[in-house]
């Protein structure tokens, strides 16, 4: 019997959105994306987030400035109880996230705890 990998994948998908995590961060989210002042700032930090991402994956050093901003936002934020629940749940559903890739990454024979050390 042939597996079909991408069945697997969605049923996989579907499952993640009944975790606990998922549905935590959703409406976590929702609550503090209603404000437009928290969803301006959480859409930056995002920005920035990627942005300094892309630069580690392409061995570049961070931009301080940047770096500076990042960590800005990142406190006012926390201040906010709403996004600071966010970003909390949001974190932990990345965990649950980056737990599925070293499994797969395990048959793949990657090693993603290596990949992540600086």
């Amino acid at each position: 019997m042939a597996v079909n990998v991408y069945d697997t994948a969605h049923l996989l998908a579907s499952q993640l959105k009944q975790t606990e995590e998922y549905t935590e961060y959703h409406r976590l989210k929702t609550i503090a994306y209603e404000d437009s002042t928290n969803k301006a700032l959480l859409d930056e930090l995002k920005r920035l987030q990627f942005k300094m991402q892309a630069r580690a994956a392409s061995g570049e050093k961070p931009d301080d400035e940047e770096m500076q901003k990042l960590m800005r936002i990142s406190s006012l934020l926390q201040l906010n109880q709403d996004c600071g629940a966010y970003l909390v749940a949001e974190f932990r559903f990345q965990k649950l996230i980056a737990d599925i890739y070293k499994i797969l990454g395990e048959v793949a024979g990657i090693d993603i705890d290596a990949l992540t050390q600086a």
